[in-house]
């Protein structure tokens, strides 16, 4: 039987089942148990147990059925791993390979729930897969709802054949879930926001230099839609739901967003090329192609400009910056 060595979590302050036993009776030696029985002392408790050794073990086993070509890498000529190396994984989740090796080795210190949540999206797993991720990491498991931020594998690796082209994945509420390295040298990292301000209209309305990036005479142009689409989302999910709750914050913090909420404009969409005024590159006019994942409520956006036009030439440009954020 597998052995586990388990943590168990209780408010901010996390120690290990060792270190307790350790503190409580230095002379006695700390037996591990398996993950069957600590599992359900926790619940009997009302504790959650990291199952250090049952995380690295899955993590180990999703990593080895991941191929390079799978999540947009290339292979190389001297690849021994069957799957993905450690540090390629390390780099898709954004933390460093060793503390990446430590979880892999059921050694390393409990990850936050952001971390669960960006290993999920990096390792590609399913919403079953994430789910009993975070189980094993002592945290709980995120609610099923049809609004998720969790980027199916499928979608994922279509943004994986995308890296040399700006692209992003939004939520339901216009919230930047992930980027390709040319969404962020276009657009700014937009994945960092948290509470309200995780979503494009909430800043458009909040925060006026998320508009810097976008040509003036648009400015008008992009409020209205913005609004247009929340007022279809909070429709669409009830007036108890989040759409519907932002609409009411916005209402309290914007006379402007007031202003044009009141014009209840419906079904608003960008039927011309998007100008942006880049600060490092200057003027872009780009097409907006989106591709719908209608069963997490989620949007892939991928910028693209016509070929032979300054805007293409400008595009090249811009993808050297992107490079130079992911070196």
């Amino acid at each position: 039987m597998a052995l586990v060595k388990a943590e168990r979590v209780t408010g901010t302050r996390t120690r290990s089942t060792t270190e307790r036993q350790v503190l409580a009776n230095p002379g006695v030696q700390p037996r591990l148990s398996s993950s069957a029985p600590a599992a359900a002392a926790a619940a009997a408790a009302g504790e959650r147990v990291v199952d250090l050794v049952g995380l690295g073990a899955f993590l180990r086993t999703r990593r080895a059925a991941l191929q390079p070509e799978d999540v947009g890498l290339p292979r190389g000529p001297r690849r021994r791993t069957s799957g993905l190396r450690r540090e390629e994984v390390a780099s898709l989740v954004g933390m460093s390979p060793d503390y990446y090796a430590r979880l892999e080795r059921g050694a390393g210190l409990q990850p936050s729930e952001q971390m669960v949540a960006a290993i999920a999206r990096g390792l590609r797993l399913s919403l079953p897969e994430r789910d009993h991720l975070f189980t094993l990491a002592g945290h709980t498991t995120p609610r099923r709802t049809s609004r998720t931020d969790h980027v199916g594998p499928a979608l994922m690796r279509v943004l994986d054949r995308l890296q040399d082209t700006p692209a992003q994945v939004m939520g339901g509420l216009g919230e930047t879930l992930v980027q390709t390295p040319q969404a962020v040298a276009l657009l700014g990292d937009q994945t960092h926001y948290v509470g309200s301000a995780r979503s494009a209209v909430y800043r458009w309305f909040t925060d006026p230099s998320s508009r810097d990036i976008y040509l003036p005479a648009d400015h008008d142009l992009h409020g209205r839609t913005f609004t247009a689409q929340l007022r279809q989302a909070a429709a669409r999910r009830g007036p108890h739901s989040a759409a519907a709750d932002l609409a009411r914050e916005l209402c309290e913090r914007s006379p402007e967003f007031t202003a044009v909420w009141d014009e209840h404009e419906i079904g608003l969409s960008y039927s011309q090329p998007k100008r942006f005024t880049h600060p490092g590159v200057g003027r872009l006019d780009l097409h907006c192609q989106t591709l719908l994942d209608p069963d997490n409520d989620h949007t892939l956006l991928v910028f693209t400009a016509t070929p032979g036009t300054p805007s293409h030439d400008t595009l090249q440009l811009l993808a050297v910056l992107g490079a130079s954020l992911t070196t």
